[in-house]
C-alpha cells in the first residue's frame, strides 16, 4: 500500500487497483520520481502508470483467477464424471448432477434450435462465472496481504468485477450470435433482419426509404446485448466488492456486518452467473430462428 497506515480512500484505491503489466512511455515521470528512459514493460503501481500504459496492458490477477478457476471448473468436473456411478451418488457427484440438471432443463426451455454446442457452454459459463463470482466471499485483506508479503504490490482475487473479463465473455458470445445468425439464415436474412424490422412496408419504395432506419435501430439493439450483458455482470459484482471493502474499514464491527453480507451475497453471486447463461441462451436461440 502507499504506506503502513493508510487512510480510507488509500485503503480502497488499492484494493481496487488490479494488478497492471504493461509497456510505460518515454519520459514518464513513475510513482518514486524516476523517468522512464525508453519505452519498458513493467508492473503499474498505481491508477497513472496503469492508464500510461493504454490500451495493451493486461490485468494478471485478472487472467491468473480467471484462468486458475476455469482450471478447477475442468479438473473438478472431469473428475466427478470419471469416478461416476449409477448407485448412491456421493455428495459432490449430487451436487454437480444437480446443476447439470438445472443447466439442462434451461437449455431445453429457453433454447428451440438444434445444437450440441449449447448445453456444454451453458454449463461452463454458469459454473465459471460462479467460481469468479465466489472469489468475492473471501475477505478483502487475506489474498492481498499475502500478495504484499511476497512483494506483489495489487491482488484483486474476483476476475467479474473487472470489465475485461466480463466484456470478454459477452463478445465472445456475441461472435457465437454472429456465426449462428449467418450459419441458419445465411447472409441475406442475416441482413435482412438489421434492415428489414421493425417497419415494414409491402411498397418497394417505403421499404428503401424504411432500410436506414431500421439498421440503426436493429444495430444498436444487436450492439447493446454484448454491452448490456457484460456491464451487468461486472455492475452487480463491483458493486458488491466494494461493500466488502467498506465493511473491513469499520473494525471490530466488521466481522457480524460480513457475515450477515456475505450470506445475502451468495444470493447475487448465484443469480448473476444464472442471468449471464440465461441470456446466453436466449440470445443463441434468437440466432437459431429462421423465419
Amino acid at each position: 500500500m502507499a504506506s503502513e497506515n493508510p487512510t480510507a480512500t488509500e485503503y480502497i484505491v488499492h484494493h481496487l487497483q488490479n494488478l497492471t503489466y504493461g509497456k510505460l512511455p518515454e519520459g514518464f515521470e513513475r510513482y518514486d520520481g524516476s523517468i522512464v528512459t525508453e519505452p519498458t514493460w513493467t508492473i503499474a503501481h498505481g491508477a497513472a502508470e496503469a492508464k500510461a500504459m493504454g490500451f495493451w496492458a493486461i490485468h494478471l490477477d485478472s487472467m491468473f483467477w480467471s484462468i486458475l478457476l476455469g482450471a478447477i471448473f475442468v479438473i473438478l468436473f472431469r473428475s466427478v464424471a470419471k469416478k461416476a456411478t449409477s448407485g448412491v451418488p456421493g455428495g459432490l457427484q449430487n451436487a454437480i448432477e444437480t446443476v447439470i440438471e438445472m443447466v439442462d432443463g434451461s437449455v431445453k426451455d429457453t433454447f428451440h434450435g438444434k445444437s450440441g454446442l449449447i448445453a456444454p457452454l451453458a454449463l461452463t459459463i454458469f459454473v465459471w462465472v460462479f467460481l469468479m463470482n465466489l472469489m468475492d466471499l473471501v475477505p478483502v485483506d487475506w489474498i492481498p496481504g499475502l500478495s504484499a508479503l511476497l512483494g506483489i504490490p495489487y491482488m484483486k482475487v474476483v476476475p467479474s468485477t473487472d470489465p475485461n473479463i466480463t466484456l470478454g465473455m459477452s463478445l465472445s458470445v456475441f461472435l457465437l450470435v454472429i456465426f449462428y445468425s449467418i450459419k441458419i439464415k445465411g447472409i441475406g436474412g442475416f441482413v435482412g433482419e438489421l434492415t428489414l424490422h421493425p417497419f415494414n412496408s409491402p411498397n418497394k419504395v417505403v421499404q428503401a426509404i424504411l432500410v436506414p432506419f431500421n439498421f440503426l435501430l436493429e444495430f444498436v439493439t444487436l450492439v447493446a446485448k454484448p454491452i448490456s450483458l457484460g456491464l451487468r455482470l461486472f455492475g452487480n459484482m463491483y458493486a458488491g466488492e466494494l461493500l466488502f471493502i467498506l465493511i473491513a474499514l469499520i473494525g471490530y464491527l466488521q466481522l457480524p456486518l460480513h457475515f450477515g453480507w456475505a450470506v445475502f451475497h451468495i444470493l447475487v453471486i448465484t443469480l448473476q452467473a444464472y442471468i449471464f447463461m440465461t441470456l446466453t441462451i436466449v440470445y443463441l436461440s434468437m440466432a437459431h430462428e429462421d423465419h
